[in-house]
């Protein structure tokens, strides 16, 4: 189970079809039951009712007439019967289902966008991405993309029930507007509301959240079932920011805008920065500083009209042939990298600290440079046991997270999802 995120949908939407809780979360005995059921179930795999009654502690009638609505809405079906011990009956177990319902999540960044459908269990049902070649041309490529990543899952007769939008930069999720994008060059723009209108009133409800927030959940939910509680996401993109998790649960900040480490001044009197300042974090360590530092301006790995991936694809190839100015470009981003990594390891005392975007990609040709300087940086021995991984989402982390805070609409309050004679999913309520 991820954590829980902070993104709020769009009340312009609120008569368009789609699932959204209620306001107070269906706050009655029985729904906080149909969503204990679920979660459990997402959590520990299919489990017999037998074993559903004793992990929540309800009688076993109870779970049976729970799980009875479950699968009236299509949630959870029969699984495997399970014949362990070979003592007494064999059960029939419960399993998530949700095949019928999906969340999509988009990832605007400053050369693509991204979108991701994932259902109830988990399962990715899409995945495309396109270049964006100038930040004028974003709205109307996300929106395009939306509609054909919606196109493409409900011609398989699945229902989309509500997009999260992944936006780098400070945002305010409760009126969708993104506050300050300096790599977009976006500020005060009313994102979820321009999106809407693109779309039109029969999109499901959208919500708006920070990319890297966003990819800490989806990060977070890789490692939540093996004892880590503290996690720290780096983004690694034109501009570079953090996921926050600790005990769990996301750090937002008192305005929401917790993680905005790519304009730490690190650097002063070094480059200017998109923001406008001088030596922030992410013009030492950003995409715009490893093409500065490993090509000239002609080069074709420099061209935002290639798909990024392949360009990463190209600097690797590179270094691995012992390229002298590459190779010396990912040591100083290295270097760079574990200074601001380390001092954040100080701040924030993390288990882990997970390194997504370009580093996933070329994570392991810095990683080494990186560790060592964190080991020689950081106050305690214990603070330097900290792990360093290089994400295994790479890219797709942010829209991940994004359509996975759609889905966790559906566990929080199973009730609204439309029962089998009911084709159309219920109303979106205002919250």
């Amino acid at each position: 189970m991820g954590p829980e995120g902070s993104v709020h949908r769009n009340a312009a939407s609120a008569g368009a079809p789609g699932f959204r809780p209620p306001v107070g979360g269906r706050a009655s005995l029985r729904a906080s039951n149909l969503s204990r059921v679920l979660t459990q179930l997402r959590a520990l795999g299919p489990r017999s009712r037998t074993q559903l009654a004793e992990d929540l502690d309800l009688p076993k009638a109870t779970v049976s007439a729970l799980v009875s609505e479950l699968a009236a809405r299509e949630l959870v079906r029969e699984g495997k019967v399970n014949r362990a011990g070979g003592v007494g009956r064999p059960q029939q177990a419960v399993e998530l289902h949700g095949a019928h319902l999906a969340g999509l999540g988009i990832e605007v960044s400053a050369g693509y966008v991204r979108a991701i459908a994932v259902n109830v269990r988990g399962d990715v049902l899409t995945h495309r991405h396109r270049t964006i070649e100038s930040p004028d041309r974003a709205l109307d490529s996300i929106a395009g993309l939306a509609r054909e990543a919606m196109g493409a899952v409900r011609a398989n007769g699945v229902d989309v029930v509500g997009i999260t939008v992944a936006s780098p930069g400070e945002i305010d999720p409760a009126t969708g507007v993104v506050t300050f994008a300096a790599n977009l060059g976006w500020t005060r723009l009313p994102l979820v509301k321009e999106l809407t209108d693109r779309l039109g009133r029969a999109a499901p409800p959208l919500g708006l959240g920070n990319d890297a927030k966003l990819g800490a959940v989806a990060e977070y939910g890789l490692v939540a079932g093996h004892g880590i509680r503290d996690l720290l996401y780096i983004t690694g993109d034109t501009g570079i920011g953090a996921g926050i998790i600790a005990g769990g649960r996301p750090v937002t900040g008192s305005t929401g805008n917790a993680g905005e480490v790519g304009h730490m001044p690190l650097a002063p009197g070094g480059e200017l920065c998109a923001c406008g300042r001088r030596g922030c974090w992410e013009t030492m360590v950003g995409l715009t500083a490893l093409m500065r530092h490993a090509s000239d301006p002609g080069d074709p790995v420099r061209d935002p009209r290639r798909d990024l991936e392949d360009r990463l694809t190209e600097i690797r190839a590179r270094a691995l042939a012992g390229e002298p100015r590459t190779r010396a470009a990912l040591d100083r981003i290295g270097a760079d990298l574990g200074l601001g990594v380390g001092l954040l390891i100080d701040v924030l005392n993390p288990q882990v600290v997970v390194l997504g975007g370009y580093f996933s990609i070329l994570g392991d040709l810095v990683i080494g440079t990186a560790a060592r300087v964190i080991g020689d940086q950081v106050m305690s021995p214990e603070a330097g046991r900290c792990e360093l991984r290089i994400s295994t989402l790479g890219f797709t982390s942010a829209a991940r997270g994004a359509a996975q805070t759609v889905i966790d609409e559906v566990f929080a309050d199973p009730g609204a999802a439309p029962l089998r004679d009911q084709p159309r999913p219920l109303p979106a309520v205002r919250r």
